[in-house]
This record gives C-alpha cells, sequence and structure tokens, in this order.
C-alpha cells in the first residue's frame, strides 16, 4: 500500500479532511475554496509535516500525562513511607517502654495499617500528623461493614493507642478519635472443657507416631500449667526445674514467672525427651527449645491450633475450641476445687485480678457455696 494511501484513510477516519480537501500521490493534500484542484491558487502542503507535527503534539500529551502520574505516585510513596516512619517508632515505643510482646504489638501493628490500606484505596494522601477526625470516622464506619462490633472495638482501642503516642512524642495536639465511641460489647465468658472431655481429647492421639508423643507432651503441659500458646511453643529446656516441680515461663511482655508442675505432666515430657527428641536432627539455634517440629525447628502458634482442632473432630466434640480452651479450664478446674483467686493470677500471669476474676463468673457451684457459707440468711 502506497504512503499517501495510508495517510488518507488515517484522516479521513480522524475526521481531519473536509469536502474540499483531495489527497494525491507525492505525500500532500490540497485544500480548495473551489472545487476546482488544478487552480493555481489552491493552497498545497506536506502531508509529512502535518503528520509530524500532530504525533509531536501526541508524544508532548503523553509526556506530560507520564510526568502526572509519576508525580502523584512519588506523593503517594512518600506519604506512605512517611506513615511507615511513625509506625516503627510506635512498635519501639511500645516495646522498649511499654514492655509488650511481639504479638501484641503486632496486633496493634496491623490496626494502623489497615488505616494505611484504606487511604491508599480511597487515594487520601494525609500523613499521621494531618489527617483528622473525619477521615478517622469514615474508616471506623468502613470497618463497621466488615468486622464484628469486639474486633471493631479492638481497632479503635489499637489507634487510640497510636494517636496517643504521637501527642505523647509531642508530633499531634490531638487525637482523631477521642470523641469516637467504642461499641458496647459486655464481657464473653471463656469456653471451657470437662475433665472428662480434656481426658477424651488427649486419649485420641496416634501415640504410634513421634509427633503423638510430642502432642501427648504439649496438651498436658497446656492444661496441667494453664499455658498460653505463645508460652508453650517458646518453652526452653533449661525453664525445666523438676526438682523443684516448677517450670520457668516467660509470658507478655517478657514478664517472667514460675508455675508448679505436676508429676504427671512431667512424667510425659520426660518421655517426649529422652524417646523421641534425642533422634531429631536439631536446626541450629533450636538446641534448647523443648517441642519441635519434624525439621527440628520451634513449632509455629498456628500449628498447635490445628493439632487441637483436628483432634476435637476426631472425637466429635461439638465446641470450638483452641488452645486457650485449655487454659481457661486449668483456671476453672482449680477454682472448683478450692484454690483462690490470688493463686490462680499468678499462675496464669495476669497482670490485673480483674482479669482472673471471669472465672469465678464460670463456677456457678463455687458461688453458691460462698452464699452458703457467708451470708446470715442461708
Amino acid at each position: 500500500m502506497k504512503p499517501y494511501i495510508v495517510y488518507s484513510q488515517l484522516f479521513a477516519t480522524e475526521g481531519f479532511l473536509g469536502s474540499h480537501v483531495s489527497v494525491e500521490p507525492g505525500l500532500r493534500y490540497n485544500i480548495s475554496l473551489n472545487d476546482n484542484y488544478s487552480n493555481k491558487d489552491t493552497f498545497q502542503f506536506k502531508v509529512g509535516f502535518v503528520l509530524h507535527f500532530y504525533c509531536f503534539l501526541m508524544l508532548v500529551a503523553q509526556i506530560l500525562s507520564i510526568r502526572r502520574f509519576f508525580y502523584a505516585l512519588k506523593k503517594r510513596f512518600f506519604v506512605i513511607m512517611n506513615w511507615k516512619t511513625y509506625i516503627k517508632n510506635y512498635q519501639s515505643y511500645l516495646k522498649i517502654e511499654r514492655g509488650l510482646s511481639r504479638n501484641t504489638i503486632e496486633n496493634y501493628s496491623f490496626d494502623i495499617e489497615r488505616l494505611c490500606l484504606f487511604l491508599i484505596t480511597n487515594k487520601i494522601e494525609v500523613s499521621p500528623i494531618q489527617i483528622g477526625e473525619e477521615t478517622v470516622q469514615q474508616f471506623i464506619y468502613e470497618v463497621s461493614k466488615q468486622v464484628n462490633p469486639r474486633s471493631q472495638a479492638r481497632i479503635i482501642s489499637g489507634l487510640k493507642s497510636f494517636f496517643s503516642y504521637l501527642i505523647f512524642e509531642d508530633y499531634r495536639t490531638d487525637n482523631p478519635l477521642e470523641l469516637i465511641e467504642t461499641p458496647k460489647t459486655g464481657r464473653k465468658l471463656p469456653d471451657t472443657l470437662s475433665v472428662a472431655e480434656i481426658d477424651r481429647l488427649i486419649a485420641a492421639i496416634d501415640l504410634s507416631t513421634n509427633e503423638g508423643e510430642r502432642n501427648r507432651a504439649m496438651l498436658e503441659t497446656l492444661y496441667g500449667c494453664g499455658l498460653r500458646v505463645s508460652e508453650l511453643v517458646a518453652l526452653k529446656i533449661s525453664d525445666l526445674f523438676f526438682e523443684e516441680g516448677f517450670i520457668k515461663i516467660t509470658g507478655k511482655g517478657n514478664k517472667q514467672r514460675f508455675v508448679p508442675i505436676g508429676d504427671l505432666t512431667q512424667k510425659y515430657i520426660q518421655i517426649y525427651q529422652n524417646s523421641i527428641r534425642t533422634h531429631t536432627a536439631i536446626q541450629k539455634g533450636f538446641e534448647d527449645t523443648l517441642f519441635l517440629n519434624r525439621r527440628g525447628r520451634q513449632l509455629t502458634r498456628a500449628m498447635i491450633f490445628t493439632i487441637i482442632k483436628n483432634l476435637a473432630v476426631k472425637i466429635e466434640l461439638n465446641k470450638t475450641i483452641s488452645p486457650h480452651t485449655l487454659r481457661h479450664s486449668f483456671a476453672t478446674h482449680l477454682l472448683e476445687n478450692g484454690a483462690d483467686l490470688r493463686s490462680i493470677q499468678l499462675m496464669l500471669g495476669h497482670e490485673s485480678i480483674t482479669t482472673t476474676e471471669i472465672y469465678v463468673h464460670l463456677d456457678r457451684t463455687f458461688l453458691t457455696q460462698v452464699l452458703n457459707s457467708f451470708h446470715p440468711r442461708k
């Protein structure tokens, strides 16, 4: 196809040509005030020049558009990095000054990152110092559509803590969540298992495998000592003081406590140590970790959840349980058998006895005994 035919199609398609325009060989077209194209007064100019000039204009437009795009991208990048800097400083504050655990710090950070994602999605370019109450309210409104009131309350609490930190460091003078009310969630009583249900759960473990012996020792330790799952997976061999009848636990915020350990729990830990763990190829850095996976590394919290949920399905236990259920059961059974609240608080590692008091509400028999024993009208 000849070039001038291509150009004629291009211009005809784009609507550049009028009724008095002709395309001729030689890469030119004629614009005439009449239909006589042979007239010497006919104005003629090169098609190549027009096309090059048109392409040049299009190129300039594209360059300007690209520059605007990269400018917006750069601006958004710096906004994101601004948030990341403040989040990192906040994490250091939570760890060093408030002594919170790694999991708690991650949960606080997740709430702030969720706010950042909302800002990016809605193309709101604002720093933690500049963000206002209205924007935060929009975010809380969107979150309320996606999560239950308890999760919503936790997110609000986490963000309030972050902006309180910014005020504490003199980055801000106000908290944009100050007037936002936390949803009323009430106090949720923890789920517990009976002694018979716990026995069924442990009896369902397949002891013919190496993991079976380990899992039995772990469940006995969770229930026998009332540990958090994070405390269980971090338990060290050097933390075991069986002769004294105690184990040393490093809890939230690296706070340490000594928890008594029963003979039965000691027995199952020693069976695992002597018959299973000694034959495991232990990875470097995990020589002192008590409970290991098949690759010789520390178990994850998620793995403990999976083990317990699978056992619950196996025995057809119609309850939603987790490792924390065994901890709740430990405290409830102690209270049912006459243990005092202060001792349970120390063993669980609760900072406030108010947290421990929730187990009083679980044991209705205990409350009845208190009433019958101490009230003048029996």
